[in-house]
């Protein structure tokens, strides 16, 4: 068993401590990359908090929509055969919502505060 702090709050005091700590003393070239290091543990910090249920749930959208299971990555792998080979499109019923619900889940990783995505959360879809 792990005691505190979690690995979610340990990248969270490191990037904490870049940003408001080391940061603001460094110049130019290094204040950027450190800039960079902060925002690649952001990433890593909300990837640590979203990705297991979000994973969890693509799973379950993907067993349902290909009608076989595996691993993640095979069903993802067996999704993109399946629309490569044309067997699914926009069409199939749920793809298009499984493609959008993912595609969210990775900008609330990668991109949380990218504008089309915060439209896209503010409002639900059509």
């Amino acid at each position: 068993m792990q005691d505190q702090p979690t690995a979610e709050e340990l990248v969270g005091a490191v990037r904490d401590f870049i940003l408001n700590v080391a940061m603001p003393q460094l110049q130019a070239r290094d204040a950027f990359h450190a800039r960079v290091a902060a925002n690649a543990l952001g990433i890593v910090q909300r990837e640590l908090k979203i990705a297991p249920d979000a994973n969890a749930q693509e799973h379950v959208r993907l067993r349902q929509l290909v009608g076989v299971d595996g691993t993640l990555e095979e069903l993802n792998r067996e999704l993109c055969n399946r629309i490569r080979n044309g067997e699914f499109d926009l069409e199939t019923p749920g793809l298009s919502d499984h493609l959008w619900e993912t595609t969210l889940t990775k900008l609330a990783i990668d991109q949380p505060k990218y504008s089309a995505y915060q439209r896209a959360i503010e409002k639900p879809t059509e």
